[in-house]
């Protein structure tokens, strides 16, 4: 059985108009990252935000509980559950001058279904001791026969890596991606296996050069005491900054169709997508500001400027069931 944890977070003010305001979120982002943040709101607007926490089944309870849901607000840490809660028609239009005036076109859904509130690179880490730096690195490179039993992945289904090969699909068509994937695929050290941070390990332990990760772990494994000496072994490498620059995954938020308070949603939101939030919430998480200008913290902004690939998320988006199609074909994960 899956643990749910429930935590409420707020201020509690003494104003009667405040007594009754607030806003229920259903989060797959860890409390901790976003309890500053709702303590925050809650200060500057007397709404109370109530939080239910899980790992997983979040978008499944939504579904099964339909209109008789809680959720006003669903927080994702993946660009790929905001699609499936658009597709499971559980979301409903996001209207707000502030929030598209906060968040570029390139990270809002065309037809106000979702918002996006960080962002993170698909980067590829690499060996300081055995390989370097590899500033000129594309993804397009990794099929190449060179790096033959030296790169090492998660699983290819997982949705960082879907967003990946749907990107490529988008910028290369299905033939060639598929062509692409098999020649990573044979460049594999190992069978796809653990999650981002374990790959950054295995190239500390010599049993890869170069490995796939989400670029926040890196800030997250040099804040870990146990972990610290892992991330200290690799470089952050930001593919295909000689053409159209490296691939862009996302958190972000819907306001659900049956929501009780979609006022009090939308209030977070636009605050969430507003300076001092971005800056506070893409601190705690070592991510990128969604909201051009707010200033990185000092750790991400250690790892230097680079060139996003501009292709939207929506249009990445239509090629995910091909990009899943394709991962099964060449058998990625066996």
């Amino acid at each position: 059985m899956k643990k749910v944890f429930a935590i409420v977070v707020g201020l509690a003010v003494s104003a009667p108009v405040f007594a009754t305001e607030s806003v229920n979120i259903y989060s797959f982002r860890q409390p901790f990252l976003i309890k500053p943040i709702l303590d925050d709101f809650t200060k500057q607007t007397g709404i109370k935000t109530n939080v239910v926490f899980a790992n997983k089944g979040l978008i499944e309870r939504v579904k099964r509980e339909g209109k008789h849901s809680k959720a006003d607000l669903v927080l994702t840490s993946n660009f790929s559950a905001l699609i499936q809660l658009e597709d499971l028609d559980l979301t409903q239009t996001i209207s707000s001058e502030a929030i598209n005036n906060n968040v570029p076109a390139a990270f809002r859904d065309g037809d106000g279904q979702w918002v996006a509130l960080t962002k993170r690179v698909r980067n590829v880490y690499s060996s300081k001791e055995r390989v370097g730096a590899l500033p000129e690195l594309t993804y397009e490179d990794l099929a190449d026969p060179k790096y033959k039993g030296q790169i090492c992945t998660r699983s290819g289904k997982h949705p960082y890596n879907l967003g990946l090969v749907a990107s490529m699909i988008a910028h290369h068509g299905e033939a060639d991606t598929k062509v692409w994937l098999e020649g990573v695929k044979a460049n594999l050290a190992r069978k796809p296996q653990g999650n981002d941070r374990a790959q950054v390990k295995a190239v500390k332990e010599g049993l890869c050069d170069l490995a796939f990760g989400n670029s926040y772990y890196l800030g997250k494994m040099l804040q870990d005491e146990t972990q610290k000496e892992w991330a200290q072994a690799v470089n952050i490498n930001f593919p295909n900054q000689i053409n159209r620059g490296s691939h862009i995954n996302v958190s972000g938020a819907v306001i659900t169709k049956y929501a009780k308070n979609p006022e009090n949603a939308l209030k977070l939101l636009e605050y969430m997508t507003d300076n001092k939030a971005q800056n506070m919430y893409a601190s705690i998480n070592m991510e990128y500001p969604v909201k051009p200008g707010v200033e990185l913290s000092s750790l991400v902004a250690s790892w230097g400027s680079f060139k996003e690939d501009s292709l939207p998320l929506d249009e990445i988006s239509k090629y995910r069931p091909l990009a899943l199609r394709l991962i099964d074909e060449v058998k990625f994960d066996l």
